[in-house]
């Protein structure tokens, strides 16, 4: 899949921008706040209806305007392909692909596959459970629709049972309505997690093994409730029922699920240094690539935004060796403060490369 023209119009700080894209590596350079990231994050916004870091829809509108359009121009699996993404204040956001809209976005998901490695992505190791599950249940819905399916069908029955448990409802018929479909859902999103973490992480220690050099060694495992033995979530939610009346909210189950990562037999978020956090986010979100380019049949766009910050010279040069030097990487999308790291990729390449510089929402050709 390839990105060749993206048109970004009162997108955050961007007033106005058309770029037309290389096929192989495109690069912004610029100082902090200019507008680099609100660039790649306009290309995240296409492929998952929504801002990478999480800001609400009214946000991704310039201040001071109505509205906000983002349209771009696709190659993909072969055929042209279009999608025109509108926003609006106070309005349902709008996506349509080949003038045909959406009706339900959830079904867009996965369409045009995108992974991106950004400095948001310490959340991974440095906070909640949350982040690591949010970020696990967008790797596997990119590539399993019946996935996010299960997965949108057990969040309605969680927040049912939670609105029943706060209520003081005693009524078992109701709890056992909504506590049906939370366990059918349950099970398909326990097993495809499981399924997933087992793969990705023979992935991703490979990776890190290429970034970091030897000698360090990395793993991740999957904790959750449904790993005991003969668990259901029907049996869990039984034997927390009295719990969760004091607590007024589910105690148990998938949304309580969690990535344990692990740096030399040590927990990472204990341990690691920035530069070894870095290098660890990076590897994850390689590996998420070379999962989703084989279960989606097409090479996804991959969105490298600060990537170098916080990384030794060692390891920035075995990440360009990596993202320049090898057939498995399609499209590049890359940002950066320092010229010195764009020209050696630039060179890396072979001229496939095209460069902007970026200054107050302007996007200047080199």
């Amino acid at each position: 899949m390839r990105l060749e023209e993206l048109s970004v119009t009162n997108f955050k700080n961007i007033p106005q921008a058309r770029l037309e894209m290389s096929g192989k590596v495109n690069c912004f350079l610029g100082n902090n706040g200019m507008g680099k990231s609100n660039l790649l994050d306009a290309i995240y916004f296409l492929s998952f209806c929504k801002s990478f870091t999480g800001v609400p829809d009214k946000m991704a509108v310039t201040r001071g305007e109505e509205f906000a359009i983002l349209k771009a121009s696709y190659e993909r699996k072969g055929m042209p392909e279009e999608l025109l993404m509108g926003l609006a204040a106070g309005r349902r956001k709008s996506l349509k692909r080949g003038g045909k809209e959406y009706q339900r976005l959830s079904t867009h998901i996965g369409a045009f596959p995108l992974v991106m490695v950004a400095p948001q992505d310490i959340d991974l190791i440095r906070d909640s459970g949350e982040e690591r599950r949010k970020w696990l249940d967008m790797v596997i819905s990119q590539s399993d629709p019946v996935y996010l399916e299960s997965l949108i069908r057990y969040n309605k029955g969680l927040e049912q049972r939670n609105r029943l448990l706060r209520e003081g409802c005693v009524d078992h018929h109701l709890y056992d309505a909504v506590e049906t479909m939370m366990e059918l859902s349950a099970e398909y999103i326990h097993e495809a997690r499981t399924r997933r973490i087992a793969d990705l992480t023979e992935r991703f220690a490979r990776h890190y093994a290429s970034i970091a050099g030897t000698g360090e060694e990395v793993s991740l495992t999957y904790d959750s409730h449904l790993n005991e033995p003969g668990a259901t979530m029907r049996s869990l939610m039984d034997a927390s029922r009295r719990r969760d009346e004091i607590l007024h909210h589910t105690s148990v189950g998938p949304h309580r699920d969690d990535i344990v990562m692990w740096l030399d037999g040590m927990p990472m978020r204990r341990t690691a240094s920035q530069g070894q956090c870095k290098s660890f986010t990076t590897a994850l979100r390689f590996a998420q690539y070379d999962f989703l380019r084989e279960a989606t049949g097409m090479r996804p766009l991959m969105l490298l935004d600060d990537i170098f910050d916080k990384l030794d010279a060692a390891r920035v040069e075995r990440i360009m060796e990596l993202v320049t030097g090898s057939e498995e990487f399609g499209q590049i999308f890359i940002t950066d403060t320092n010229r010195k790291h764009l020209d050696e990729i630039t060179a890396r390449t072979g001229g496939d490369v095209r460069m902007w510089h970026v200054e107050a929402g302007q996007f200047s050709p080199i």
